[in-house]
């Protein structure tokens, strides 16, 4: 608040609107409340949507263009309300329209709803809490900013952390959108591509436990179940690749750091010896 030249006061921008500085995010948890509250996370389980994977894939065939435009639009909203379902959602996303057309729709999705929840947490939160963040937090921050790149790349690379906190962490950070955005899409391709060509082979993996599971029955054994999830698409060797892309990612702030130690180590060596002759 300000004087002006009558002697009163002006609100400056923020102050006159405090409403709509809040009301991004107050949108955002009020979508993801009524998500929640109906259930609408549950749907998208790997086996509700395996469940119903013939009456979807013949709908997509009839109905191409409609089910793509709804499968990025639907994705989208479950990542910018941080529900879970995204992995999934990509899976089947190869599954439903093959892993090239697939695997970019699910890139589009994912990266435009972490852009909107990003957007929406650093204007409602970002400068509230750089204003009011301790020593620690601005450190932190600082730290963060300044190889924003290399950290990023390694959140989006290696899926450690869930999706959510990666996109929400950064705009608290204070990591500029372009940053944020570059190693959004940078990061999240091989893993969405991957994911997607998993997901192109769902019709094998089905008919191979299928073939496995009335195998056992034809032995006469007692122990005989048709299962099929997550894990019987995706094998370790696909998360280790992960792992290696994610250690590349991280080399250029860890060098630095190592020989910034060393030359800090040779300068005090230097001072304590005195200078040569």
């Amino acid at each position: 608040m300000r004087a002006d030249g009558d002697g009163g006061t002006k609100r400056g921008p923020r102050a006159r609107h405090p409403v709509r500085r809040f009301l991004p995010l107050a949108v955002i948890l009020a979508g993801m409340a009524l998500a929640l509250a109906f259930g609408l996370h549950r749907h998208l389980s790997f086996d509700q949507l395996l469940a119903r994977r013939v009456e979807l894939k013949q709908y997509v065939d009839g109905h191409l263009a409609t089910s793509l435009v709804a499968y990025v639009l639907g994705y989208a909203l479950v990542v910018a309300l941080s529900l879970p379902g995204g992995l999934v959602l990509t899976i089947f996303g190869g599954f439903l329209f093959g892993w090239l057309i697939g695997g970019i729709a699910a890139l589009v999705a994912a990266t435009t709803g972490a852009f909107v929840i990003f957007l929406a947490a650093r204007t409602s939160l970002g400068d509230m809490l750089a204003a009011k963040a301790g020593p620690f937090l601005q450190r932190l921050a600082a730290g963060f900013r300044r190889d924003a790149v290399a950290y990023m790349l390694f959140l989006r690379l290696v899926p450690v952390f869930p999706f959510w906190l990666v996109n929400i962490a950064p705009a608290l950070l204070g990591v500029p959108f372009a940053t944020y955005a570059l190693t959004t899409v940078v990061g999240i391709v091989p893993g969405t591509f991957a994911f997607a060509f998993a997901g192109a082979g769902l019709d094998g993996a089905v008919a191979a436990q299928q073939e496995a599971y009335e195998a056992c029955l034809a032995a006469a054994r007692e122990a005989c179940t048709l299962t099929l999830n997550k894990k019987t698409l995706i094998n370790k060797h696909i998360f280790i690749a992960f792992g290696a892309l994610g250690f590349i990612a991280l080399l250029p702030p860890l060098m630095r750091r190592l020989f910034a130690r060393r030359l800090r180590g040779l300068d005090k060596g230097l001072d304590a010896n005195g200078p040569v002759p």
